[in-house]
């Protein structure tokens, strides 16, 4: 059983890129979603896992996988900002599909 996903609430458009490591060392940027997403301003504070204040600016939610398989760190582009990628979490439908990606932004 999957749970439908609310398309019509996808309208602010965003670029998510992948940064890894090149086998020379060199940091390479792989742009893996250009679309619309949902996108929540709201900002708050977290504690990471050294206990320290972390704040967060905002939160974007897209349908289904979007980088299957891999973690995803980097950053965002969204309305001409560039935001850090604080966690990403990929919540599940009943059937064991992913439902959506939720990239929490700093």
């Amino acid at each position: 059983m999957r749970f439908p996903f609310p398309r019509w609430n996808q309208v602010t458009p965003v670029q998510v890129y992948q940064t890894d490591l090149s086998e020379d060392g060199e940091p390479v940027e792989d742009l893996i979603y250009d679309k619309k997403c949902f996108y929540d301003e709201k900002s708050r504070q977290v504690l990471n896992a050294e206990r320290q204040l972390v704040q967060l600016s905002g939160l974007i939610i897209i349908e289904g996988d979007i980088n299957p398989g891999k973690t995803i760190e980097g950053y965002v582009l969204i309305s001409g900002e560039r935001k850090t990628i604080y966690k990403a979490k990929r919540p599940r439908n009943p059937d064991g599909s992913v439902f959506s990606t939720e990239l929490e932004l700093s």
